[in-house]
């Protein structure tokens, strides 16, 4: 049985890691005034509006309402338990937990049971594979590809590539262990005929893990080692309860340091390519899963990176690629993009096998380009510059492409090529170019106007969203009665004379259920500590729902000092507005059994009722008592 992590323990975590430094690894944080700001990683933004506190230990997102202290992060990025998370945060820090407080020694909760079992299968899966290929008889073929192809066995062991053999090991092997055979049919790993016999999917195949941006096994992808017409190069597995390839990066898990530390990005098209820069030593390289990068890939990146190179096959098909890939990301992402391309047309395996590491290396320091400088050589395929027409029809191509730039420097760049190149006058380029910025400034305003709606003559006003128990709808306005409450919450939290006071009115009592229950926890926790810890306050509550609600008011914008009347004004509001809702809360359910009764005198006299308690509850509201 496992034991309880003591508090003196996660209080030693907690207190030994800076939660900038552990939410760094995840979001790109910059610092504005006292606060540092990223994209937050629970929801899809433009803006970032994440928000860090160093000096609090604790995070809030203003759009999306979630907010917590290091453990609550990890666990609701990463659906964790507590003892998981506090695991997970101690390894960041460096720190030994005693062996019975191990995440793994930790039952799962019952509602993420299926998940956890299906992690421990194919994390099984991804041994017994790498076993096949590393220390028997049946792999001897695939590790002899894979030394051929460069890889050594350090690299094989850090990708954790294994081998599936053309029988049925891997299902022979769970069936040994008893696996339950429905979370066989659910992994991914196996395929049903019509009789409900299973049969593994992967069969001689070079396999590479897929794994979560925690490092977690979640999907496969094999290699076949005996080319056939009638199958795939890659077959990866289907998507599952924890496999989207829309939103999975290869070796995202380990290249989000190295992207952190180089601030950037190097996207490769596929996993031989990303293994090859690991391996001389670019390791914040990453590759989609053989499809066009997908939105999510896109914010994923953007979280950790302002500046992303494209390093695909510099053939052909390659250069398509990356010419599809620029277009999609510069629609779609704040990222500054660029180019990097192999010489000789090979893919980055290719050129580092046949050239070795230093030349690999060197293209990468100087061969990079922008995605202008990228496209002005990529329109040269198909024509023939040696005759007029095509010379024409490629530096109209290039111009309209120069007028899209904001820079007039990088304009001046490229305008100075064309003319070294083709021995032009520059001013009659300059000339073309300005027309080609009127026109495009023309067609975009157009495009403006057309797609404008015109508001309607009389536009009905919509009611006010209604606010949410807790405040935590950060769209909706609060009421007076929960702004006081929720800065009265926050003075009796951090002040403990303000505690003292609001705890020797009688009868006190939080209007919003969340800010009572806060209220609660707080008397409890007060009973054990002596002074208040933000950190230690949101994991001795350990409900996940309240705990965004307390990071809220840490950052709202507020006095540091306090006085006795300001406490007095925030009771008064409170106070006069509980009775009233205990009042109507009592009235409509009276209205209600009224009703179902049919005892029509009195439904009247209860809905006068309700009114003039409505009347005095708006009124109250209204009332500035600060």
């Amino acid at each position: 049985m496992a034991n309880r992590i003591p508090e003196e323990k996660v209080e030693q975590v907690r207190s030994a890691v800076n939660i900038a430094d552990f939410i760094g690894q995840y979001v790109q944080l910059k610092k504005a005034g006292k606060n540092l700001f990223g994209l937050c990683p629970f929801h899809e933004e433009r803006t970032p509006s994440f928000s860090v506190n160093e000096q609090k230990q604790i995070f809030h997102c203003f759009s999306c309402g979630r907010g917590g202290n290091v453990f609550s992060f990890i666990m609701e990025l990463e659906n964790l338990s507590f003892p998981e998370a506090v695991g997970k945060v101690a390894d960041f820090g460096h720190i030994e937990l005693p062996a019975t407080y191990t995440a793994q020694s930790q039952p799962a909760a019952p509602k993420d049971q299926q998940q956890a079992d299906l992690l421990k299968l194919y994390a099984d899966s991804a041994k017994m594979y790498q076993h096949i290929l590393v220390n028997t008889e049946l792999g001897e073929p695939a590790l002899k590809y894979l030394h051929e192809r460069g890889l050594d066995d350090e690299t094989i062991q850090t990708f954790g590539i294994g081998y599936a053999p053309a029988n049925q090991l891997l299902l022979d092997f769970f069936k040994e262990h008893q696996t339950d055979y429905q979370l066989l049919r659910q992994s991914g790993l196996f395929i049903e005929n019509q009789n409900g016999d299973l049969r593994d999917r992967f069969v001689d195949r070079v396999l590479f893990p897929i794994k979560d941006a925690s490092g977690r096994v979640i999907a496969f992808s094999g290699r076949i080692l005996k080319q056939s017409p009638s199958e795939p190069k890659y077959l990866n597995s289907p998507e599952t309860k924890l496999f989207n390839k829309r939103s999975v990066l290869f070796n995202f898990d380990l290249a989000r340091g190295p992207i952190r530390q180089q601030k950037s990005v190097i996207l490769f098209e596929g996993f031989m390519d990303v293994i090859a820069a690991y391996r001389s030593g670019i390791q914040n390289g990453v590759a989609s899963m053989g499809t066009s990068l997908t939105d999510e890939q896109i914010y994923m990146l953007e979280r950790v990176t302002d500046t992303l190179y494209v390093c695909y096959d510099s053939d052909m098909p390659g250069q398509k690629a990356t010419d599809r890939a620029l277009k999609l990301l510069g629609g779609n992402s704040r990222l500054t993009l660029g180019v990097i391309q192999m010489p000789d047309g090979m893919d980055p395996d290719e050129y580092l096998r046949a050239n070795g590491r230093d030349k690999f290396v060197q293209v990468f320091e100087d061969g990079k380009q922008t995605p202008t400088a990228f496209e002005m050589q990529y329109l040269k395929h198909d024509l023939n510059l040696q005759n007029t027409p095509d010379q024409l029809t490629y530096l109209q191509a290039v111009l309209e492409r120069l007028a899209k730039l904001s820079s007039s420097v990088e304009q001046d760049l490229y305008l100075n090529q064309l003319v070294a190149e083709f021995d032009l006058d520059k001013n009659d380029l300059k000339s073309q170019l300005r027309s080609l910025v009127g026109k495009q400034a023309v067609q975009r305003s157009g495009r403006g106007a057309q797609n404008m709606t015109p508001p309607p003559e009389t536009a009905p006003l919509a009611p006010p969203p209604a606010t949410v128990d807790g405040g935590t709808n950060n769209n909706a306005p609060l009421s007076r009665v929960e702004k006081a409450e929720r800065l009265l919450l926050y003075r009796l939290l951090n002040d403990h004379d303000v505690w003292l006071r609001v705890m020797a009115i009688a009868g006190f009592h939080f209007v919003h259920d969340p800010y009572q229950q806060i209220f609660v926890y707080a008397e409890a926790y007060f009973k054990t500590h002596n002074q208040f810890d933000l950190g230690n306050f949101t994991d001795f509550m350990a409900d996940s729902d309240l705990q965004p609600v307390v990071t809220s008011l840490e950052f709202m914008d507020v006095a540091s000092e306090t006085s006795k009347e300001e406490i007095a004004d925030l009771v008064n509001v409170i106070m006069t507005q509980q009775p009233l809702v205990l009042q109507i809360n009592q009235k409509k359910a009276e209205l209600t059994a009224a009703k179902q009764i049919g005892n029509h005198d009195l439904v009247q006299q209860l809905t006068l009722a309700l009114i003039e308690l409505y009347r005095k509850q708006q009124q109250a509201q209204q009332t500035d008592y600060f």
